[in-house]
């Protein structure tokens, strides 16, 4: 790779944070300053015999200093490694900050991983020991800290069920502080040994492309973030500190929320409340009301299919009403003077009559979403900003802690990433990649020197991704580097672009574009169950995905939305065949990453040879 070239652009400044992150020594160090500042004020949320309940700065502070130190009584050593496996609940930001407060390196883990996905984390990391929130999880973690040489102990919040094997010491979570109770030094003057240039914790990267990395992150790296997300939100209007609600929901064990959803908030003394699943958001979001949430375009792509479909059982004029919320909306922000006199009065009606509305569905005082982790669809964010949902678009990856760019409030470009963070440093390379210095970068891949060679030269992030500035110096991604299609002819095509405009149509839930070295391109399609529901009751057919996929009229159903798509799309953009799945992209398959994107080479290894049958019919 070549050196970086082209225009260099940094963040402009913002006025003055309450917390000055540059001086900063380390992340338990921020969590303790805030907890002597706001101590009996509300910090942590969940809910519990279905009330929520809150524990203090205070109280957080006691637990954290309590499991600190047990994790010490049990060996845990500076620079150790500590696996925390539990879903989103105070007892994870403590476990966190207790695991750097010892001086130790924490190695999150997805919930969902399997017992060898486990198993290869805890060998990978060399974790001394673990901790699991639930008995659940304990089923699968447990078998697999049983293989791991490294791994002592395990510590779990609920007691766990006998597992067989030897050499594992299994504590309950009161018999692990009871043994660090033999410590009474101040955990606060221990947990300022570390530095902020110090390893504090182990992202491993989802893996779209393989197996995952350890992604060794410092407490400066995490720390420039929080500053320069800081920057970001203090400009939005009615920005208050302390005051800010976030709702977590995202996997704490990614990057994206581990910072954004975490650290963050803790840098400017907001509440967290932690959402009870993703089948219950919507509902979290109306009793939490959040003044700012975290997201995937995942979830945009959902709630917008929500209130699409939601609005078929709607009058005529309420539908006709919403619809023209939509366009007029949608006009004043791509025309911010396109509207008559008579447009304005009628915008202005529309924003009691529908957008109101639709700003108590979520919570009546979110001040923004910001979208991160994936690209986002323009339709669906215009569609949002027309109802008056603030969504700003950001950027980032494992490797730069992990937020490299987003939208301001003003102006809020949609079809850009945002322009960089303050504090970090974008350039665009010759052959068009995206090259970023700051420190935010990781130190780089756990125990793999070759690979992190590759990606960090000269001091500069190789991003993979391709992009280019805006006259403003926002940042537009055409495309992921190794996720290019190159089809026969030669040409470049970005999958993601056609992607995204695909899943936007109500007939489409996700699908993958194939042609790489291809004269054209085709694709695997997953149906929309709502669609496939009310068409197979139109129809009179079975309402079973599995059956409807070999239904040549549901198919012919589908095309009609992939040839409404390609009329927006260039000759070489144009999908020209396609085959249907029932098969959804998820978790569990394999076929899509805890942070919700999908994993090109497992869904080319199930479906490819589907896919090249098109080419020869």
């Amino acid at each position: 790779m070549g050196k970086a070239s082209g225009r260099q652009i940094a963040a402009a400044d913002c006025k003055g944070p309450t917390m000055d992150y540059e001086s900063i020594r380390n992340l338990p160090t921020l969590f303790f300053d805030q907890a002597e500042r706001f101590a009996d004020r509300p910090f942590l949320w969940a809910k519990r015999d279905r009330h929520w309940q809150s524990q203090s700065w205070a109280d957080v502070a006691a637990r954290i200093s309590e499991l600190s130190r047990a994790l010490r009584a049990l060996g845990v050593e500076p620079g150790d490694r500590v696996a925390l496996i539990s879903e989103n609940r105070p007892a994870w930001l403590i476990a966190d900050v207790a695991i750097m407060s010892a001086g130790a390196i924490t190695v999150p883990a997805y919930t969902t991983n399997s017992e060898d996905d486990h198993h290869y984390l805890l060998n990978d990391s060399g974790s001394k020991g673990l901790i699991i929130s639930t008995t659940a999880l304990a089923k699968r973690a447990l078998p697999a800290a049983m293989r791991a040489p490294s791994t002592e102990f395990a510590i779990c919040l609920e007691t766990p069920e006998p597992v067989p094997g030897q050499g594992l010491r299994i504590y309950r979570w009161d018999e692990a502080l009871e043994k660090g109770r033999a410590l009474a030094d101040d955990v606060r003057d221990f947990a300022r040994k570390p530095q902020r240039s110090d390893t504090c914790c182990l992202i491993y990267t989802s893996g779209t492309g393989g197996r995952p990395k350890g992604v060794m992150l410092s407490h400066g790296a995490i720390i420039c973030n929080c500053m320069g997300a800081h920057d970001v939100i203090a400009r939005l209007p009615g920005y208050e500190e302390p005051g800010e609600v976030f709702l977590s929901f995202l996997p704490l064990s990614h990057a994206y929320e581990h910072t954004a959803g975490q650290f963050f908030p803790m840098s400017i003394g907001a509440e967290i409340y932690y959402a009870e699943s993703l089948d219950k958001l919507v509902s979290n979001i109306a009793e939490c009301r959040p003044t700012i949430m975290t997201a995937v375009p995942r979830l945009y792509e959902s709630i917008y299919a929500r209130i699409m479909h939601g609005l078929k059982s709607q009058s005529a004029l309420r539908r006709r009403l919403f619809m023209k919320a939509v366009a007029l909306g949608r006009r004043r922000y791509e025309e911010p003077n396109g509207l008559g006199i008579a447009d304005r009065v009628l915008n202005a009606l529309l924003d009691r009559l529908v957008r109101k509305k639709v700003a108590l569905r979520f919570g009546g005082r979110l001040k923004a979403f910001v979208s991160g982790g994936a690209a986002l669809n323009y339709e669906i964010g215009v569609f949002f900003v027309a109802l008056g949902v603030r969504l700003l678009q950001g950027y980032g990856q494992t490797e730069a802690a992990p937020v490299i760019s987003v939208n301001k409030h003003a102006p809020n470009k949609l079809d850009t990433v945002g322009p960089p963070l303050k504090g970090v440093e974008v350039r665009i390379a010759e052959d068009g990649e995206i090259l970023v210095r700051g420190e935010l970068l990781m130190e780089g891949y756990w125990n793999k020197p070759e690979e992190t060679s590759e990606t960090l030269q000269d001091g500069w992030l190789h991003t993979g991704d391709v992009g280019l500035f805006d006259n403003d110096g926002y940042i537009k991604i055409t495309d992921r580097k190794k996720d290019i299609i190159v089809n026969s002819g030669g040409d470049n095509v970005s999958p993601q672009r056609i992607e995204g405009m695909l899943t936007v149509e109500p007939e489409i839930a996700q699908v993958m574009v194939y042609g790489d070295r291809k004269p054209h391109l085709v694709a695997l399609i997953v149906p929309d169950g709502d669609f496939a529901t009310t068409w197979a009751a139109d129809h009179g057919k079975n309402g079973d995905l599995a059956q409807l996929v070999d239904d040549a009229d549901f198919v012919r159903a589908i095309g009609e939305a992939v040839s409404r798509v390609n009329q927006k799309l260039s000759v070489i953009e144009r999908v020209r065949k396609f085959i249907v799945t029932a098969e959804s992209f998820a978790i569990e398959n394999s076929m899509l990453t805890p942070s919700m994107k999908i994993r090109r080479h497992v869904i080319r290894e199930r479906y490819g040879s589907a896919l090249d049958n098109l080419y020869s019919k």
